[in-house]
């Protein structure tokens, strides 16, 4: 006999979409009643620890990809070559960006969706082995860039789509621990690249981690699989795309793109920062970033915990008020390593747990437009989960594509240099103000949730 969680998600699932509509109703209860439980039991923890794994490698590498800038730029062939910088932008910028469609890909043809994960993975690690021979920073930004960014997002795509099968009372903590797994990579990875990177030089690091990635996660696609049995017809229920003009989804994702212009301005600039303006030597630098990323595992799963008990503004805003008050108070302030230090814990649990908000923006989203109850539009389509969340990836990436330009503005000549007292007198005031000011404006959902706007 299902569990009552089980029967309740089964309740809420069974739609043309979902379940084998060419079987009888007895058929269907047999074939339910067979599913593994939700929210729970051996299927959905090797499911959820196979997506923290790809999050881990698949997001990881590009996070760490300030490693790789330092070495393109200080060594043959590519050092006093522009534009390395984009070959980090494209890597992680691209599978923000491209989200919609690979995800708009897997929705409507859902039993090819099977094999993307591991298609994905065979196309990153065909990238990387490319760039080893790569003998321009154009080459590099082909395939280290736009070619690893495609295969990410197929890669991992499969994860969001079907954890929302698998998980629905603790969907939130299932994506705040999935979402962990890059502030744990983004620990271990820079260290191991470079180690690599001085020990091998690129082409060895690139061909090296390669083949890690393949035999690190090529197993685990077996277990990237939905939970609900996949429709015998090609033809699933469409979905809506009305919520993207709809003002409670417009106000999330404007606060969800201005908040990401900021957020990765602290991991490129802040081991700059502890060189220039505290004198620091390169270990202590390297470790303001370590913190960061160690801190934004704990804020990850924490705000998961969360969004499953508490309204979603409630929870922006706990992460908007730590990360906004740790900018302006503790990074702008420090005239030490120990105070920049706590900045970087304190930015890593509240600022590096903003995402992990998304499962209540996708809850509240899908609920309005009826998707929940099986409501739909006016032509019988539903708003899905995975689409909000796609579309809100999308934002974050204008963000982070945004912030690259935006950034060699805000340092460019050092302003506010001797004007003023602390860090908001390094060179890096304007940086420091700015990362506060949109930390400040992506919890402006409590405000318009005050207003009646939500």
């Amino acid at each position: 006999m299902a569990t009552e969680s089980s029967q309740i998600e089964l309740r809420r699932v069974s739609t043309p979409e979902d379940r084998v509509e060419d079987c009888s109703p007895e058929e269907s209860r047999h074939e339910f009643a067979q599913l593994p439980p939700v929210d729970g039991g051996k299927d959905a923890y090797f499911f959820l620890a196979a997506c923290f794994m790809i999050e881990a490698l698949v997001w990881g590498f590009p996070f760490a990809f300030g490693v790789f800038q330092n070495y393109y730029s200080t060594h043959e062939p590519f050092a006093n070559s522009g534009n390395i910088a984009m070959i980090g932008t494209c890597s992680m910028g691209i599978m923000y960006i491209d989200t919609p469609l690979v995800m708009a890909l897997l929705k409507r043809f859902p039993r090819q969706g099977r094999w993307s994960t591991i298609f994905g993975l065979l196309l990153m690690c065909i990238s990387l082995a490319m760039s080893s021979f790569s003998t321009t920073v154009n080459h590099l930004i082909i395939t280290q860039g736009i070619l690893y960014a495609i295969g990410g997002s197929f890669a991992y795509s499969p994860c969001i789509v079907y954890l929302d099968e698998w998980f629905a009372r603790r969907k939130g903590l299932a994506y705040g621990v999935m979402w962990s797994g890059t502030g744990l990579a983004g620990v271990v990875l820079p260290l191991l690249l470079e180690h690599l990177l001085s020990t091998y030089g690129f082409q060895t690091t690139l061909r090296i981690f390669a083949c890690v990635l393949f035999a690190a996660t090529a197993p685990l696609a077996y277990f990237i699989k939905p939970r609900l049995p996949t429709a015998q017809t090609s033809h699933t229920k469409p979905f809506s795309f009305s919520f993207l003009v709809s003002r409670p989804f417009m106000l999330y994702q404007l606060a969800n793109a201005v908040e990401a212009t900021g957020f990765f301005l602290p991991g490129i600039y802040l081991p700059s920062y502890a060189r220039e303006a505290l004198h620091a030597t390169p270990v202590p630098s390297a470790l303001t970033v370590l913190l960061v990323n160690v801190a934004s595992v704990f804020g990850c799963v924490a705000m998961g915990s969360l969004i499953d008990r508490l309204h979603v503004t409630t929870c922006i805003l706990v992460s908007t008020a730590g990360a906004t008050l740790g900018t302006f108070l503790l990074w702008g302030f420090s005239s030490s390593l120990p105070v920049l230090y706590v900045f970087c814990v304190v930015y890593g649990l509240f600022a590096g747990s903003f995402t992990s908000a998304w499962p209540g923006i996708m809850r509240e989203i899908t609920r309005r437009e009826g998707g929940r109850a099986g409501a739909g539009d006016e032509h019988g389509n539903s708003a899905d989960p995975s689409m909000v969340f796609a579309f809100l990836a999308l934002g974050r990436g204008v963000g982070n594509v945004a912030s690259g330009p935006l950034s060699e503005v805000l340092v460019k000549g050092l302003p506010w240099q001797g004007e003023a007292f602390s860090g908001y007198g390094s060179g890096y005031g304007s940086l420091i103000a700015f990362t506060g000011a949109t930390a400040l404006f992506g919890g402006g959902s409590f405000l318009w949730r005050k207003l009646g706007w939500l």
